[in-house]
């Protein structure tokens, strides 16, 4: 049986202004840049090469998720996790190497999938539930509607529910390429 969070496909609408000036829709449609692991799934909403953006400008999705945003801009994303119980742990590492690269892997720890970005992550759930594991061992319980901001730090996704959870990401970049302290 194929794994619920492989069928999540995310539709964007893009709103603009006609030749008169009215507003309009200018873009409805299921977003192709995707991608399907064992852990989760990723649907690339938008991104902009750098802001401040112009109100009229395109995003600049390929056919390819870029983990990282452009130096100067932003991605946001939609990620949906499967359940712990629908992945092991050989899968979940494999999949955060075959996102991230093995030069953001955490390590071994404790907790499955431990890898850090040298980004700042603004994660939203919209659906479901996760725990976010960090380092620590501290451990956050998110619930529709609750934001987290990991700001370059080492952390994990564990989905304990029996089915999907859904995350808006907005990743913006930083000057940074290694976890570090980050004052409180």
């Amino acid at each position: 049986m194929r794994a619920q969070h492989l069928d999540e496909k995310a539709r964007r609408v893009v709103t603009g202004n006609d030749s008169d000036g009215r507003s309009r829709v200018t873009l409805d449609e299921v977003v192709t840049t995707r991608v399907e692991l064992p852990a989760f799934t990723l649907n690339d909403l938008w991104q902009v090469d750098a802001v401040p953006t112009q109100l009229e400008a395109d995003d600049t999705l390929t056919d390819v998720v870029d983990v990282a945003p452009p130096p100067q801009g932003v991605v946001v994303r939609l990620v949906t996790f499967a359940a712990d119980s629908e992945v092991d742990g050989e899968q979940y590492g494999s999949s955060i190497d075959t996102l991230h690269g093995e030069k953001y892997n955490a390590g071994n720890h404790e907790a499955v999938g431990m890898h850090f970005t040298p980004t700042v992550d603004i994660d939203t759930v919209i659906d479901g539930e996760i725990v976010c594991i960090m380092e620590s061992g501290e451990e956050v319980v998110l619930q529709k509607g609750d934001t987290i901001i990991n700001r370059g730090t080492k952390h994990a996704w564990s989905n304990r529910t029996g089915r999907p959870a859904t995350v808006v990401a907005t990743i913006l970049p930083t000057n940074s390429t290694a976890p570090g302290p980050v004052a409180p």
